[in-house]
């Protein structure tokens, strides 16, 4: 297990029966003594990015749709992108880990260009109160796991939350091959 922590995953487990978070691998962007915020990273959404926020379709990663980032704020946006040149961090990105932040999206497109090697653009977000990721992963409704940069990039997000625990060590794994209805098994 990985501390909760900013740049780590939250993988939703078997307990979580919150119909926002069902199967879902959250990555965290901001834990402090304030709560935590981060993004849900396999609900694709059928808008184009380019119906939204035409001035970012050039930008973003494929699939060039929205992501549902979350139950919060689902009419405000939040993106996360990855730095093209590691020692070059350009106005308006926070750097999160590795070469992974979020990026201001007020921020002058001519400002960013040639500095990110990928964006992802995410309709609301999850959020939690002081305290409350932690308690939601002792009472056993999230796994938390390192987050890897493919993760967040991904073409097709479908298979996510298996394939991020069957790369987990140990028992963990096992977890990617639970039946939908452990009743039946």
């Amino acid at each position: 297990m990985t501390d909760v922590a900013a740049g780590s995953l939250l993988v939703a487990t078997p307990a979580l029966v919150d119909p926002n978070f069902v199967d879902t691998v959250v990555l965290l962007l901001d834990v402090g003594a304030d709560g935590a915020l981060g993004v849900v990273l396999n609900r694709p959404s059928p808008v184009l990015v380019a119906e939204v926020l035409a001035e970012w379709r050039d930008a973003v990663a494929e699939p060039e749709v929205l992501f549902r980032g979350g139950p919060v704020n689902p009419d405000g946006a939040l993106a996360v992108g990855r730095l093209a040149d590691v020692t070059d961090v350009p106005v308006g990105f926070r750097r999160v880990f590795a070469d992974m932040g979020v990026v201001d999206l007020d921020t002058p497109l001519e400002l960013l260009e040639g500095s990110l090697a990928g964006l992802r653009i995410f309709a609301g977000y999850a959020g939690w109160g002081t305290g409350q990721v932690q308690r939601e992963v002792d009472q056993g409704d999230w796994y938390v796991v390192p987050a890897e940069v493919a993760d967040i990039f991904r073409l097709d997000s479908t298979d996510l939350w298996r394939d991020v625990l069957r790369r987990q060590p140990g028992e963990l794994a096992w977890h990617s091959t639970r039946p939908l209805d452990p009743e039946l098994n």
